[in-house]
């Protein structure tokens, strides 16, 4: 026989619980944190590509992803079809897209006739210098943005970023005639995944990461970086993540 206190204590007790479930939940919601910090990744070898989309996930962290065709670990290109599925899956997790030249191309200096010096490091011009136009510029950006369309169906934000972070006023100018922003990064947000790890370690990158990023800052790194011998991912980021959850951070998407 079925024991009715029993069971009406059981059912006032799974009620308690939901109750505290539905009253947490939306404490949670009604106190949002009141600092953000950026997190960016560049596309770089792709060798971590992985681990950081998982982390991210398990974290459940956005971040937002500067795109450039740069050759990955495996012998492909970032932005080749092989990579379609890696891509629509961030998409799908909320995570937010800019373009970091479809041929990573690095700036020199300003040339005549209101053109920019590059060398692309990737493409059939990869390693030799060449003067852009705004318009040719403007191209250069909108390669990323039209080819992300073709993987996922969706383009990216209008942010972009500059390889190496090197910049003119008259390059920023281009990029805003064709109205993408560009987006940097801030001193503390370096976060140094591409410094020699033995002057480096993980541990001296961490540490110094979690103490000094502030409300506001862009903090970068790479989805994998070829001269790290000591990989930054996952050593670094994950309890980068959580250190900065507990000194009260959230994290936001670019554009602010």
């Amino acid at each position: 026989m079925i024991d009715l206190r029993l069971t009406q204590k059981i059912a006032s007790l799974v009620a308690s619980i939901i109750l505290a479930g539905i009253t947490s939940s939306a404490f949670a919601q009604s106190s949002p944190c009141k600092k953000t910090i950026y997190l960016s990744f560049d596309t770089g070898n792709m060798s971590a590509a992985q681990i950081v989309a998982d982390i991210l996930k398990r974290q459940n962290v956005q971040a937002t992803f500067f795109l450039a065709n740069e050759k990955t670990s495996r012998g492909d290109f970032a932005l080749d079809d092989s990579w379609k599925a890696f891509w629509q899956d961030r998409l799908h997790e909320g995570h937010h897209f800019g373009s970091h030249t479809y041929d990573h191309v690095y700036f020199i200096k300003d040339g005549p006739n209101k053109e920019v010096l590059e060398k692309p490091q990737f493409g059939p011009k990869a390693g030799i210098a060449k003067l852009y136009s705004e318009a040719s510029f403007c191209k250069e950006i909108r390669r990323v943005d039209l080819r992300f369309q073709e993987l996922t169906g969706s383009p990216i934000q209008k942010i972009w970023r500059a390889p190496g972070g090197k910049t003119s006023p008259r390059l920023i100018n281009m990029g805003n005639q064709c109205e993408y922003q560009h987006i940097g990064w801030n001193d503390a947000g370096f976060l140094g995944d591409e410094l020699d790890s033995k002057v480096y370690p993980n541990q001296v990158l961490l540490e110094r990461a979690s103490k000094h990023l502030q409300d506001g800052d862009i903090a970068m790194a790479h989805l994998g970086i070829w001269s790290r011998k000591d990989p930054w991912a996952p050593a670094v980021l994950e309890q980068l993540i959580m250190n900065l959850k507990n000194r009260g951070f959230c994290f936001g998407t670019l554009p602010k």
